[in-house]
């Protein structure tokens, strides 16, 4: 199922808002045209996403785990940067993406949304 949860968004939006952040998506789809219908809310996505500053900095399709442990791989992973947290915020919020969203979400059966802050180590 795909949805925010409310504490750990809050405390996200509340937190520093001075510069980029990254969203990580890993992403399963549902049988039957779930990754046909993830392509197509990309390209509804895409200008909305323009519109607060954002953009998809890699999309990728998962391959075998190489590793041991049972673990599961994900089907297409996905990064997007925003400039500010409140610019994911706004974006989440607009009506015209809200469409977009009902799109995307009809073509998940799982989903992990992980902010990353960009380190400044490298």
């Amino acid at each position: 199922m795909v949805a925010f949860s409310p504490d750990v968004f809050a405390k996200f939006l509340a937190e520093e808002d001075d510069g980029p952040v990254v969203m990580l998506n890993l992403l399963r789809f549902v049988p039957d045209g779930g990754a046909e219908r993830h392509l197509e809310y990309l390209r509804m996505a895409e200008p909305i996403l323009a519109r607060f500053g954002a953009k998809v900095l890699f999309r990728g399709d998962g391959l075998d785990v190489l590793t041991t442990g049972g673990l599961q791989g994900w089907e297409a992973v996905l990064l997007v940067q925003y400039p500010r947290r409140t610019a994911f915020r706004e974006m989440v919020e607009d009506p015209e993406y809200q469409v977009a969203f009902q799109v995307g979400k009809s073509a998940l059966a799982d989903i992990v949304l992980q902010p990353l802050h960009i380190s400044k180590d490298l």
